[in-house]
Parts: C-alpha cells; sequence; structure tokens
C-alpha cells in the first residue's frame, strides 16, 4: 500500500484551523479577504494568515492560501500586494484557478508550489499533463470521477511527476467545479468571483405539479470509508470541503478521517449530525447514482444541536504532536541549563544558579516529575536525562520557568524549520494591447444538432467558422457540409469520461480533413497539441485578463474567446472573441436533474424554477448514454443592436441550443447583415458580476 496521504482541512476562520489541527490534520488551506472562491467565509486578514501560518508550522503542518477565483485586469496590484504578504507569512502553496493569476505567481513568488484548483475542472490524465506544462505541482481533482478515473489520473501523475488531491468530504455542487454561471446569471453574484449566492439549492422542477421539488441539490459527499482505496491508487492529499462551515464540523470531518486513516472505525452519527443534506452520497465515486439529490431538512439542523458541545471540546486545547527529551545541566556555580529536542531542533535555556541543598538535594525523579507538566503544549515528555553535582538544588518553580521558556523556544524553533524561505522575482509587466478595429465583425456559429444547418443557406460562406460537436462529425460528413471542413471547428464533449474514445475521435475527424480544435478545457488543449490541430479557446477556459490571455497564446492558441464575466475586453496578446448571440450555460453537470426526478421518458428539457422561469436543459452523447447534462438560461444573450461591441472583439459567437432552423437564419440575419425585426421577445445583455471588494487589509 501507498505510504499515508495528506489530510488536507478547510478554515474559513481562526477558531476552525485550531480545530483542523488539534484534531489531526496535516493541512489547512484557508482564503485571504481577497480571490477566495469562500468570499463570504470569516477568511484571514495579513495578520491572520502570519498568525495562521505560524500555527500550522508548529504543528509540522501545511498552509495552503487558496487564490483561486478569475482576476480581472485592474486587480493585479492588489494581487501583487497579497503575494508579498504570503511570502512573509510562508505560505507553503496556492490554489489557483485563473491560468493568468497563475503565470503572474510563478514569476512573481517562484518560490511558491501552485495547486491547479478544481475550478480549472481537470479530470483526466491529458488535464494531469496540461497542469504540469502549465507549471502546477499537484491537481485538484474535480469532484464528479469514478474510482477508475481518479486512478487513471494518479497514474498519469505518477508518470509526470505530479500529485493528486481528491474531495472526500463536504458539499456536492450540482454544476461541475468552475463551469458554473447561474448565480451570475441570476443574481450578478459569480461562483468564480467567490459569490455565489447558491440559487440551485432553492427549488427548480421538471415536473409543473411538484413546485417544491430541489432538482439541482445534492446530497453531501462522503468518501470516508473509501479512503483505503484512494491510497491505494496513489491519492496524495485527502482534501474536506467546508471553508463556509463552522468549527465543529472541522472537527468532526477531520476526526473521521483520522480514525479511519488509522484503520479505526469513525462516528458517522456524529459526521451525518454536524452537517449533511438528508445524507451522505457516494455515487459518482462508485458509480451507482441513485439516491444522490437532497436538501437540508429540519431534522439535519436539529441534530447537530446533539453533537455540538462535545465537538466544541475536543478541539479546545492542543494536540500532542511531538515528543520532547531533556537534558539538564546543574553544576554549582553555573546557571542551570535545560536542552530539550524533539528529534530534530534542540533549544537550550538558562535558568538560575543552583543552591546548596540543606535537606533534599534535586534529583534526576525530580527533574522527571517537572519537566512531565507540559500542560496545554503540543508536547509530552520523552527521556529526562542529567548532569547534577551532588548537594545541589533548583525549587520547583525555577524548573517549571525553564520547562515552559524551553517549550516557547522549542516552538520559535519548529515553526522557523518548517516554515519556506520565498523569494520575490519582477513584477511581470501587463502584456501589450493588441487592437482589432474591425470594419465587419466576424462571425463563428455553434451549432447542437445538424437540423439547425438546414436554412442557413448563403450565410454559411459567410461564417467564419462552424463549431461541429464531435458526435456529429460522422453524420456532417455524410451530409451536404454547407460550410466546408476546412472552416468547421470540431468541439470535444465539455467532460471527458473516455478520454481514449474521444482522442480516437479526434483523430478520424483529422483524418477526415479537420484541422481545428476548439476548446473548452485543459485536456482538449493538450489533446489538440498531440493531434496538431490548430487550436481556438471557447467557453469554459475562462480568459478575464490579459495575463490569461498571453497564456493562451503560449499554449498554441490561434484565438479564444473573451468569458462573459470580464467587465471588458482585457488586453490582449493574442485575438479574442465576445460571447454575441445564445443560452449562456448555467450548469454542466454530470448528474441530469431531469432524468433524476421524471425519467428520460417524460423528458421536455426544461426545469421551471420557483418564478416559473424555464431553463433549458439537454444532454450530450459521444456514447448511447449521456455522458454529461447542460443548464442553459431562460433567456439568450442578443447583441445584433451592439455592432460597437462586436467590432471591438476579433470574432462574435453565435451560439445556438433549441432553436429552429428558421430562427437560425433570422439570427444570422441579425448579425451578418444587421437585419432588424428578429430581436428575441425577452433577452439580456449578459452577465453582471458584482465585483469582490475592492480594498482589504493585506
Amino acid at each position: 500500500m501507498s505510504s499515508t496521504p495528506e489530510l488536507l482541512a478547510p478554515a474559513g476562520s481562526m477558531e476552525a484551523l485550531l480545530a483542523a489541527l488539534r484534531c489531526g490534520a496535516d493541512a489547512v488551506y484557508v482564503g485571504a479577504q481577497q480571490f477566495s472562491a469562500r468570499a463570504n467565509a470569516e477568511n484571514f486578514d495579513r495578520a491572520g494568515l502570519t498568525e495562521a501560518a505560524k500555527r500550522c508550522h508548529l504543528y509540522g503542518a501545511k498552509l495552503y492560501l487558496a487564490i483561486n477565483t478569475l482576476l480581472f485586469d485592474a486587480e493585479f496590484p492588489a494581487l501583487d500586494a497579497l503575494l508579498e504578504t504570503a511570502a512573509e507569512a510562508g505560505a507553503d502553496g496556492c490554489i489557483v484557478q485563473d491560468l493568468g493569476t497563475a503565470a503572474y505567481i510563478a514569476k512573481r513568488l517562484p518560490t511558491l508550489r501552485l495547486h491547479a484548483s478544481t475550478q480549472l475542472t481537470i479530470h483526466s490524465p491529458a488535464g494531469v499533463r496540461f497542469a504540469k506544462q502549465a507549471g502546477f505541482c499537484r491537481v485538484v481533482l474535480a469532484r464528479e470521477l469514478s474510482a477508475d478515473q481518479i486512478a487513471a489520473c494518479c497514474q498519469e501523475a505518477a508518470r509526470c511527476d505530479m500529485e493528486i488531491e481528491a474531495f472526500v468530504h463536504g458539499a456536492h455542487c450540482m454544476s461541475v467545479s468552475g463551469q458554473c454561471w447561474m448565480s451570475a446569471a441570476m443574481g450578478g453574484r459569480s461562483a468564480n468571483r467567490g459569490c455565489c449566492a447558491q440559487p440551485c439549492r432553492l427549488p427548480f422542477t421538471a415536473d409543473p405539479k411538484q413546485k417544491q421539488i430541489c432538482a439541482l441539490s445534492l446530497k453531501d459527499q462522503s468518501l470516508v470509508q473509501h479512503l483505503p482505496e484512494m491510497i491505494e491508487m496513489g491519492v496524495k492529499s485527502l482534501k474536506i470541503e467546508g471553508r463556509m462551515k463552522r468549527p465543529e464540523y472541522v472537527a468532526a470531518a477531520v476526526t473521521a478521517c483520522r480514525s479511519a486513516l488509522r484503520g479505526e472505525s469513525y462516528d458517522l452519527h456524529e459526521l451525518q449530525s454536524i452537517f449533511s443534506r438528508s445524507g451522505f452520497t457516494d455515487g459518482y465515486f462508485t458509480g451507482i447514482r441513485k439516491d444522490m439529490f437532497g436538501t437540508r431538512r429540519k431534522e439535519d439542523v436539529t441534530a447537530a444541536q446533539d453533537v455540538m458541545r462535545g465537538l466544541r471540546e475536543r478541539y479546545q486545547k492542543p494536540r500532542k504532536a511531538a515528543k520532547l527529551d531533556a537534558h539538564y545541566m546543574i553544576r554549582q556555580g553555573t546557571p542551570a541549563a535545560l536542552t530539550v529536542t524533539d528529534g530534530i531542533s534542540s533549544v537550550t535555556v538558562q535558568g538560575e544558579l543552583p543552591q546548596q541543598a540543606i535537606s533534599r538535594p534535586t534529583d534526576l525523579a525530580q527533574l522527571q516529575k517537572q519537566f512531565d507538566k507540559l500542560g496545554d503544549t503540543i508536547y509530552t515528555a520523552g527521556t529526562v536525562t542529567a548532569e547534577l553535582d551532588d548537594a545541589v538544588m533548583l525549587p520547583a518553580s525555577a524548573l517549571n520557568a525553564m520547562r515552559r521558556q524551553a517549550a516557547l523556544e522549542m516552538d520559535a524553533a519548529r515553526i522557523r524549520r518548517n516554515t519556506p524561505l520565498h523569494r520575490l522575482g519582477d513584477v511581470p509587466e501587463l502584456p501589450r494591447m493588441i487592437r482589432q478595429n474591425a470594419e465587419k465583425p466576424k462571425f463563428r456559429l455553434q451549432i447542437r444538432r445538424l437540423e439547425q444547418l438546414a436554412e442557413i443557406g448563403g450565410f454559411a460562406d459567410e461564417l467564419d467558422a462552424l463549431l461541429l460537436p464531435l458526435h456529429l462529425v460522422p453524420a456532417y460528413l455524410k451530409g451536404t457540409k454547407p460550410v466546408p471542413v476546412s472552416r468547421c471547428f470540431i468541439v470535444p464533449p465539455r467532460f471527458i469520461c473516455d478520454e481514449q474514445a474521444v482522442v480516437q475521435r479526434m483523430q478520424q475527424a483529422k483524418d477526415a480533413g479537420f484541422l481545428s480544435l476548439a476548446c473548452q478545457n485543459a485536456a482538449d488543449i493538450e489533446n489538440g497539441r498531440a493531434l496538431r490541430l490548430a487550436l481556438h479557446g471557447t467557453l469554459g477556459l475562462h480568459v478575464t485578463n490579459s495575463y490569461a490571455a498571453g497564456e493562451m497564446r503560449r499554449y498554441g492558441l490561434s484565438d479564444a474567446l473573451c468569458s462573459p464575466e470580464a467587465p471588458r475586453m482585457p488586453a490582449q496578446m493574442l485575438p479574442l472573441g465576445i460571447f454575441a448571440y445564445g443560452r449562456l450555460p448555467l450548469m454542466l453537470t454530470r448528474n441530469c436533474p431531469v432524468k433524476a426526478q421524471v425519467g428520460c421518458a417524460k423528458c421536455r428539457h426544461t426545469l421551471t424554477d420557483r418564478r416559473d422561469a424555464a431553463v433549458y436543459t439537454d444532454c450530450s452523447r459521444l456514447i448511447e448514454q449521456p455522458d454529461y447534462s447542460e443548464l442553459f438560461n431562460a433567456v439568450p444573450v442578443w447583441l445584433a443592436d451592439r455592432r460597437n461591441l462586436l467590432c471591438d472583439a476579433a470574432y462574435g459567437l453565435i451560439s445556438v441550443t433549441d432553436e429552429s432552423p428558421e430562427r437560425v437564419r433570422e439570427i444570422l440575419a441579425a448579425y451578418l447583415h444587421g437585419e432588424s425585426g428578429f430581436a428575441p421577445a425577452a433577452f439580456t445583455r449578459g452577465l453582471k458580476v458584482v465585483s469582490e471588494v475592492s480594498s482589504a487589509d493585506l
């Protein structure tokens, strides 16, 4: 069996961090007051980060800083200040979503280890390889993977000297992390910016007769019983979700995982009582996806009260984490000295001058007795030795003072020993701007069904490119091919379940004449480069800043799509397009909510929220069974009358979902020829994202 992996705990506050360390965590991840995917947690200011690092390093634990949101160009000076704080505090690693942010950190703070956040949606061996090339040393896998998929990623990680971190307990988002715009679209609070309002936990239903169904609310994940399997696979870090949870939750989860890692039974009732949504699920890991949906019930809330006090008491005192051996030097005429060692570091403190013993000289038994009183420290007493002159003594008060001082100095020695020394590099320059200023914008059309091309006629010749789902390629080749294959971009699945099959189909498409690939995730970039296809970035890569645009160019992309979350077009080192028309995808989910509630036979491709707004749902297939489902906004983006926005972009992406062939033709007429009268009855101009607070004590 592989060596015991790291147990990684969340901490949204100092109390939660203490709960994690005192219950046995090997590492803790925290957020600062900016750029944290849990912006509503208490989080840590400059002084708090420094203190958190000291607390962790005292125990020999690691402190990882989550900078796992998308950044805009104007925010990099604040990021720079945060990196200076991280360097001073001695953070052990940084969890990052934004590829531009990762590139910036790698240059500005090259000694800081980079972990690829689960928000990067890495879920396959190719994604692991990409992360290696991008400068990461660890990948936090997507939470929707089966045991076999995790094992495949671990095998690839071992081949390319990477670490795999996997979630083992905590909340399940309905959407694959990093691919959710529901909160941003419905309320301007972006999950990718740390401000998710969790609208998915509210009622959504596929059956109008069942209006109170929460069809997008999953039970929490718990894989504690599967930890031996995950260790055998080679998972290096076992991660607990929960920076928004209270310290008692952290204590319960860490205790359960630590017990399981020791091969002991754990208290499932306690774990479920402190927080659950109708119980737990391991459905993604096992592949048995029955009974995965759940909500927070009244009985779930009241159950927590029964275990709260006991959990709180569990972390009130320091955990014994090291053994100290002691050696006393008590000689006549010389100040007493005490040297202690934890097996690695040694410190020596001086005490009072020994006194002439009148009745009872100090002996080894007394020294052992006084040294044993290590009390509220992280230490237990080991072997005590001494060099003693005859007929000398030290009072108990003097021995106690030496013990206390030795423990304090050992604390400082351990903190120094476990704190990495960082060096700051140069501040990376903002990439230069490439101006488009096209008199007539170019447009690309992305379809979901071949029949949507039936009425495009001459518009086909005016399109810059057609984005064609990979599973439609064989049928397209057999048909009329209104857009030549040379101007078609193949679009792989947004979530890859069988990477070998996907790569094989991409190779077949290339052999048939397809030369370009629309990349939606890290694996697409890696697989496309291996096949020597021309690469174009689209939705899912989250280009929100100039540094990210520069990274896309470095990875070999010819152009990319500016994220709908970006407030403005960033300075560019490669051409950037804009999402010009279509229903924005709100969620990418491995668990179809319609199928779970009413079954595929009754699917009407809609979910209705509590306000009767219809969210369009659709599944994608590479095999006979759907690989994943997507939820789309109730109304489309419409920019046909905003030509100034379109001319600033390298191209406009027109993405159709359930539109009829006739409607597709009308949309093309509006965008390509400026024809009026085709605007939808209801539409949006895009995402209006609420930004984080711009100032913080960093």
